[in-house]
């Protein structure tokens, strides 16, 4: 992957609408050519907002955005052509049929590949002649991606691709995405499956509330995080009989319902340590689980900090 040149540039980018709100408020971010970038973020965090901003749908409030290094928004013309979009809703005419559908989306798309090709890639060839309102959910989004393939483009805007979609459907998009990706087509994707992003992405940031909480790669995500180890304590055994948890490298526990959590950023040396001493001590560790963080640890853990630090904002 060559992520030397910067497909997407976004600079401070800011979004309001009437009334005064702020949903996009100064954000900061490239994706490289040849990239997956995911955005993520609970419900009114920006990543819709800032989709729109990057499709060139409308003028940002403040800051800028580059496609190709061109305003997509003052330079549209330029722009839309080299790239597609599959929104969270097609919309499309329920009484045509799939072929139908894909042949007179094609007729308003600049060199656009075979309908027949785009379909049977996303697994609809044998749907062609089905009217659009007899549709799975599913094979809708599956005819969402389709079209936004027609043009075959550079860059790939996708939100939320995967609702609605099966277990096998899902993982053959993510394969689809994925190919794409390694022929060189940069994809920008918004999910609100953290497996979905973990899995696919290369990079991503985190939204909250219009502003990027964290970014980096999954792993540099994570890492952030602290790690757990869990167990139970056999009968007559207590937290407090065990070493210092310094001396463990743990930074902070819980107990609850006889479970004890331990959290702690050295996972190797805490989970070491604790099984020394308990064989040296007789103890046994029941259900014991060690589990390095995942992103939707660090995902509810960012959003956890962000509330209290606006918390703290709001009563300083």
């Amino acid at each position: 992957m060559n992520t030397t040149e910067h497909v997407i540039e976004v600079t401070d980018l800011r979004r309001a609408y009437g009334g005064g709100f702020e949903a996009v408020r100064g954000i900061t971010f490239q994706v490289g050519h040849g990239e997956i970038f995911a955005l993520l973020g609970t419900n009114g965090a920006g990543k819709t907002s800032t989709v729109e901003l990057l499709e060139g749908l409308a003028r940002p409030s403040g800051g800028r955005v580059r496609v190709f290094g061109r305003d997509p928004y003052a330079e549209r013309a330029a722009v839309r052509p080299r790239t597609g979009v599959m929104l969270q809703e097609g919309g499309f005419p329920s009484e045509l049929t799939v072929a139908e559908t894909a042949r007179m989306w094609a007729g308003c798309v600049s060199g656009a590949r075979p309908p027949g090709e785009v379909l049977e890639r996303v697994g609809l060839s044998r749907r062609t002649g089905v009217r659009v309102k007899q549709l799975s959910g599913g094979e809708r989004r599956r005819l969402d991606l389709a079209l936004a393939l027609l043009g075959d483009p550079e860059v790939l805007f996708l939100d939320e691709p995967t609702t609605g979609l099966d277990a096998e459907g899902r993982r053959e998009t993510w394969e689809l995405v994925r190919a794409l990706r390694d022929a060189g087509t940069t994809v920008l994707l918004t999910t609100h499956y953290l497996e979905e992003a973990e899995d696919l992405a290369d990079r991503l940031a985190i939204l909250h509330r219009g502003r990027i909480a964290a970014a980096g790669t999954p792993a540099e995500v994570t890492a952030a995080q602290p790690s757990q180890i869990s167990f139970r304590l056999p009968e007559g055994w207590f937290p407090g009989d065990l070493p210092p948890l310094a001396e463990l490298g743990v930074s902070g526990h819980v107990v609850e319902a006889g479970v004890v959590r331990l959290r702690t950023h050295e996972l190797q040396r805490a989970a070491t340590r604790l099984l020394v001493w308990a064989e040296g001590a007789g103890v046994e560790l029941r259900g014991l689980d060690v589990r390095a963080a995942s992103l939707e640890e660090a995902f509810l853990g960012i959003a956890r900090e962000s509330e209290r630090s606006e918390r703290t904002e709001v009563t300083a």
